[in-house]
C-alpha cells in the first residue's frame, strides 16, 4: 500500500520521513511520552531512523500498521504521530509537548477515524496505559465509550513480561462523536490532560512489535 495523505480543516496527516528524525528524537525524549509509550529509552537519531525504517516503511508496505505524522495546515513540521492497525482496528498516538493542549490530536483522531470507518471498520479501538488522563481525554472527547480495564493488546516495553493495564474504549461508525459518560475521572479540563503523550502506548517504538502512539 502506498502512503496517502488525509487532511483535515486543522490538520494534516502525512507519512513520517527522515525530515522528521530531529522532531521523532524530540518529542520522544519528552517524559510523558517515555512513561506512556514503548519507545526506547534513552531515545536517539538511531531509534528515530530504526521506527522510520522498521515500522512506518513496512507497516505501510504490508497494511498492517498505517502511521501518519500530524502536521499544521500548509506546515511541513512535525508535531505528533497517530496510527491505526486495522487487524485489531486500534489506535495510538502521541505529540510533541510544545503542540499540547491546541485539540490536535482530537482533530487528527476524529479524522482518522472517519478514514477508518470509510474503509469498513466495525468500530475504531482505544486503549491508554491506566493514569494516562490525557490520552483518555482526547478519546472521550471524540465520542468513544470507555469499556472498563484489563491487559492491553500489546506488551509492554519488556516484550517478555506481562501486558499493561490498560484502560479501554471503542467508537462505532454510527456513534455521534460526544463525549459519554462512565469515563473514570480524567477531566478535559485538568492541567496535563490536555494532548499529551500516548493512547494505547505502542505507536512509536522502533522496536515493540515493530512497534508503534497520544498522548494526547
Amino acid at each position: 500500500m502506498l502512503p496517502f495523505v488525509l487532511d483535515a480543516p486543522r490538520v494534516r496527516l502525512e507519512v513520517p520521513g527522515p525530515a522528521d528524525v530531529e522532531a521523532i528524537v524530540t518529542a520522544c525524549s519528552d517524559p510523558v511520552v517515555q512513561r506512556f509509550t514503548t519507545v526506547p529509552v534513552p531515545y536517539d537519531r538511531a531509534e528515530a531512523r530504526a521506527f522510520l525504517e522498521r515500522v512506518v516503511g513496512p507497516g505501510w508496505a504490508t497494511g498492517r500498521e498505517l502511521t501518519w505524522g500530524i502536521r499544521g495546515p500548509g506546515s511541513s513540521e512535525l508535531l505528533g504521530v497517530i496510527s491505526w492497525r486495522p487487524r485489531h482496528s486500534d489506535v495510538g498516538f502521541w505529540l510533541a509537548p510544545a503542540a499540547r493542549g491546541r485539540g490536535l490530536v482530537t482533530a487528527a483522531l476524529h479524522r482518522m477515524c472517519d478514514h477508518a470507518f470509510a474503509e469498513g471498520a466495525e468500530a475504531v479501538r482505544w486503549e491508554g496505559y491506566v493514569g494516562n488522563d490525557a490520552s483518555a481525554a482526547v478519546a472521550r472527547r471524540c465520542g468513544f465509550t470507555y469499556e472498563g480495564v484489563g491487559p492491553g493488546l500489546h506488551p509492554g516495553r519488556e516484550r517478555s513480561g506481562p501486558h499493561p493495564l490498560c484502560w479501554r474504549a471503542r467508537l462505532l461508525p454510527g456513534d455521534d462523536r460526544t463525549p459519554r459518560p462512565g469515563w473514570p475521572a480524567v477531566g478535559d479540563d485538568a492541567p496535563g490532560t490536555a494532548d499529551p503523550a500516548d493512547a494505547r502506548g505502542t505507536a512509536v517504538d522502533a522496536t515493540d512489535r515493530p512497534p508503534r502512539p497520544e498522548a494526547p
